[in-house]
């Protein structure tokens, strides 16, 4: 349970680390006014206001991968140590956007609800939060991956089956 707990956390945040990064091209496009995860923080922080304050960048990207490792822990701990199929990650991706982008942030005023938004943030969001639960998908399945028992030795020993095959030894040629 707890090598679950950990994967996902780590699958968490490596996921958070892509969906950062495609949050940075839609910003830089122009689809975002400000990144989700600092318009948070600013509503959130005491002292409500439209003008940054200090330490906000680095509040906003710590409760950002908070949250996404956090995420990624139910579905390490949900998943039990099995493969997850990547649609599977993909709907948790827009399980996680319906709860963020539809729930969470209306309430706290980090973004109008969904139909008073501007679309193109709304896709961009949805885009990146799909992409998220692929990662995560992918990072879990990578990080269950079976591995060999680690050892001193420099160069890893071949398999049992590379061990087995034995080519035989060729039969002595008489001369007469």
């Amino acid at each position: 349970m707890m090598r679950n707990l950990v994967n996902g956390a780590v699958g968490g945040a490596l996921a958070t680390a892509v969906y950062s990064a495609m949050l940075m091209a839609a910003d830089r496009a122009g689809l975002l006014e400000e990144p989700p995860p600092r318009r948070f923080a600013r509503v959130t922080l005491p002292g409500r206001g439209s003008r940054p304050r200090p330490g906000e960048s680095v509040l906003s990207t710590i409760a950002h991968y908070a949250f996404g490792s956090s995420c990624g822990t139910v579905l390490g701990l949900l998943s039990a140590g099995q493969r997850v199929p990547v649609p599977i990650g993909t709907a948790y991706g827009l399980l996680v956007w319906h709860f963020g982008c539809r729930g969470l942030a209306p309430s706290v005023g980090a973004y109008p609800p969904l139909p008073k938004d501007r679309p193109g943030r709304q896709a961009a969001l949805l885009a990146g939060h799909l992409l998220w639960g692929t990662a995560l998908v992918l990072a879990l399945n990578r990080l269950r991956a079976e591995r060999e028992p680690l050892t001193t030795e420099l160069a890893p020993r071949p398999r049992e089956e590379v061990r087995r095959h034995v080519i035989p030894a060729p039969e002595p040629v008489s001369v007469r």
